[in-house]
Order: structure tokens, then C-alpha cells, then sequence
């Protein structure tokens, strides 16, 4: 929550650096939720809400995932319970909650611990759709199980273009080194920017969230 701290010798410029460093803490914690909103099949959230910490997920077989997500270190293990029909997924989470990395992002920390795909949002990644599963630059579903690629290894397609007529799925390694290749990529800090190689439409792809190990 944010506290204000308030004295008689204190200015209106004094509250804005006060609410600003408050909103700069925020994003992290936005990102895991925007993530988890984009991914996973959110419960009753055609928009979800930015205010909660809590995440309501359909885990298959009629059971629901709840996680409370850490506020203060969202890519955290979070506080999870499970509601419906179960098929052993809370004793596997005990289980393996250890195998939780904060180098991977929530969703598939998620998968990773309980060793199975989550729902996905209706019209993202269906299977039924090979474009939408397959990485369009190296033409397949995962990354290869290599310890070369860190906690990479063995991801599935982390991207996808934002042009709805086009929606192609990447792995943001692929699309890394594709950007790479061409000229007219821009770098800036730790971001590159350049062109779906689809259909040319502006993407932008972190370079520190795909690094490899060396």
C-alpha cells in the first residue's frame, strides 16, 4: 500500500517523488500479472484487475488455481490453494515447490512446478492451430533442452505479434538473434526494437530476459 510521508516543510513536488517511486516499485508486480492475465485461462476476468494480488486460474479437469501473488517480490513462490477436482495437483505442488526459479516467468514456473500445460486463454495458442503453438522463426513448440540456454531450456514460444491478422508466435531467443541479423534493428538500453518477420509490423523484444549462459 502506499503510505505518504507528510511534514509541515513538505511540498507538492515532494508527494509526487513519494507516489512516482511507488509506481516505479508497481511494475514489476503489473508484469507478473499482466503475464499470468495474457497466458493462462483467468477465472471470470475478461478484464482483469490491476489492484488484486490474486489470480483465479482454470488448472484443467475442472480445478481451479488460486495464487496470491507477493506484492513486494511478485516473481516469488506465491501462496496457492486449489478448489475442484484436484487429480493430486496440490501434493505435487508441496512436492515440488522447491523446483520454483525466479529466472522463469510465473507462467511457466507455474507448469514447471506442477509438471503440466495450464489452459490457455480461448483464441491463444490453440492447438488446433499450428502458427499459434509453433515458433515461427525455428518452426517448433520448445526450445531444445540445453544448458547452454539456462533457464530457457526447454521453453515453449514466449512471443507474440501484437498485429491480430498476423499473430504469429515466437521464442524471444529466436526473434533475439533474427533481430540481430538485420541492419535495420535498433538497440535501446536493453531493448531491441525492429520488425515482425511476418508481417513487418514494429516489435520489441528484451534482450536480458533471453540471454544464454555462458
Amino acid at each position: 500500500m502506499f503510505a505518504l510521508e507528510w511534514s509541515t516543510s513538505s511540498r507538492l513536488k515532494h508527494v509526487m517523488h513519494q507516489f512516482q517511486k511507488h509506481l516505479d516499485n508497481l511494475q514489476e508486480f503489473w508484469s507478473v500479472l499482466d503475464d499470468i492475465d495474457k497466458s493462462l485461462c483467468v477465472v471470470d476476468a475478461k478484464q482483469p484487475s490491476r489492484a488484486s494480488s490474486v489470480r483465479r486460474i482454470h488448472a484443467g479437469n475442472d480445478c481451479i488455481l488460486i495464487v496470491h501473488i507477493n506484492f513486494n517480490d511478485p516473481k516469488s513462490l506465491p501462496e496457492c490453494r486449489f478448489i475442484g477436482h484436484m487429480n493430486n495437483l496440490h501434493m505435487i505442488w508441496r512436492r515440488n515447490s522447491k523446483k520454483w526459479s525466479m529466472e522463469k516467468s510465473f507462467p511457466e514456473n507455474l507448469e514447471y512446478v506442477l509438471g503440466t500445460e495450464l489452459p490457455r486463454p480461448q483464441g491463444l495458442h490453440d492447438e488446433n492451430d499450428h502458427h499459434q503453438v509453433d515458433c515461427g522463426i525455428c518452426y517448433a513448440q520448445f526450445l531444445p533442452t540445453d544448458e547452454e540456454l539456462g533457464a530457457r531450456s526447454g521453453t515453449r514460444t514466449d512471443y507474440t505479434c501484437e498485429n491480430m491478422s498476423c499473430n504469429k508466435s515466437f521464442h524471444s531467443l529466436c526473434l533475439t538473434d533474427w533481430l540481430r541479423s538485420i541492419t535495420t534493428t535498433r538497440q535501446s538500453f536493453d531493448v531491441l526494437f525492429g520488425n515482425c518477420p511476418y508481417c513487418s509490423d514494429p516489435v520489441a523484444v528484451k534482450i536480458n530476459s533471453v540471454n544464454r549462459v555462458n
